[in-house]
């Protein structure tokens, strides 16, 4: 993707989460507290919702991004550009909506009739970053040198034989890198500060802050100028809860891969069980270099689906970067994390700076204070309160 479009992409998509929600009306999501909950769903939150309905809210934002990357184009390429400083003109018809639509009803055809309903067919297997895909072979790329692989798109060697003991090997020799076992087990919560970073910030750095405690709470608030962000996992749900000029928006329930990722990451805050948060362990993946180092890959399943690689310096045994494929209504969208600069923090090394990058945005965070075993406040892995008048 090119910088200028995913830049702006990441930019729109991030404001529209914010702004749209907030003056479409988000009928049906209440943000109330308690376990009846239920994620809101696209139709609710966004006008003119024709094909992409029945799916929540993250999901969809997805759905959007996987359409960024496969054609490389920003919101308002495919929007009115009067969308930019008006939300309610995202809703506008125009002809490349409409192909879209048409471009989706017609993937899920081919997919139903000729590939069992599995999603073989996406918007990338034909367009593959270009808006008019290539019908013409190129002779420059069949007799010129072969493209680097992607390293997230990884697969085992065929032939190979899955080792559930060779993929615990793996897992049992990061834990002992970060510290070892015991380390771990006393570490029971920590708070940090640092430096957020990313599109929805025009890459202007802000304060962020990071509480958890174990097993997998998590919660990461960034300071915008316009209000909080944070996003949570309080052990069993996980929401985008932010503000705007002191008012609280709607909060977003998320599901599916975006959930499964958020217990991921509190997971690897304390990763003494990730062997047993993720299952269906896989090795045997061809040999893999991550700027320089040679990295053993593992393979699992979280909980709701979503296929996790863990890619392992070979030399130290830390995680370099974790990728996982999100499923959304057209396909697998890729998103990775990248670790490094390792610090020991009561005797457990712990990255201290890690970028995210997905399909429509990247972001950067640097931490530059860790208090380990700080007293958290269970109110920090609540939800918030429903915005007055919701």
């Amino acid at each position: 993707m090119k910088y200028q479009s995913g830049r702006a992409i990441r930019f729109a998509v991030a404001t529209v989460i914010l702004c749209l929600l907030g003056t479409s009306g988000a009928r049906s999501q209440s943000a109330k507290t308690g376990t009846d909950q239920k994620p809101q769903m696209s139709e609710d939150a966004f006008k003119n919702i024709q094909v992409l309905r029945g799916i929540p809210v993250n999901e969809f934002m997805g759905t959007m991004g996987f359409f960024a990357a496969s054609l490389n184009m920003n919101c308002i390429d495919c929007h009115v550009k009067e969308s930019a400083g008006n939300w309610d003109r995202y809703a506008d018809d125009t002809p490349l909506k409409n192909t879209a639509r048409r471009m989706v009803l017609m993937e899920n055809l081919i997919n139903r009739a000729d590939f069992g309903n599995e999603q073989k067919v996406t918007c990338y297997t034909c367009h593959r970053g270009y808006q008019i895909p290539e019908v013409i072979p190129s002779l420059a790329e069949e007799y010129g040198p072969p493209p680097a692989g992607d390293p997230d798109h990884v697969e085992q060697l065929q032939g190979a034989t899955d080792s559930p003991a060779a993929a615990e090997q793996i897992l049992d020799r990061f834990i002992q890198a970060v510290g070892g076992a015991q380390a771990l087990s006393k570490l029971s919560s920590f708070t940090a500060k640092g430096s957020y970073s990313g599109f929805d910030t025009d890459f202007q750095k802000v304060p962020t802050e990071i509480f958890a405690k174990a097993p997998n709470q998590r919660t990461m608030t960034n300071h915008m100028p316009s209000g909080d962000d944070s996003t949570t996992y309080d052990g069993h749900d996980a929401w985008f809860a932010t503000a705007s000029n002191g008012k609280p928006k709607p909060l977003i329930l998320l599901s599916g891969g975006d959930l499964d990722g958020a217990r991921l990451d509190g997971d690897l805050s304390f990763p003494a069980l990730l062997k047993q948060d993720l299952k269906d362990w896989h090795v045997g993946f061809p040999a893999v270099t991550l700027d320089g180092h040679a990295t053993q890959v593992v393979q699992g399943t979280a909980p709701g689906g979503t296929i996790v690689k863990l890619f392992f310096d070979k030399d130290s045994g830390l995680l370099l970067r974790q990728t996982r494929l999100v499923g959304t209504v057209i396909g697998l969208t890729p998103l990775h994390v990248e670790y490094s600069d390792y610090r020991s923090v009561a005797g457990v090394k712990m990255p201290f700076h890690w970028t995210v990058t997905w399909v429509d945005g990247q972001s950067t965070t640097d931490i530059t204070d860790v208090q380990p075993n700080a007293s958290v406040a269970p109110a920090k892995f609540m939800k918030p309160a429903a915005p007055a008048g919701k």
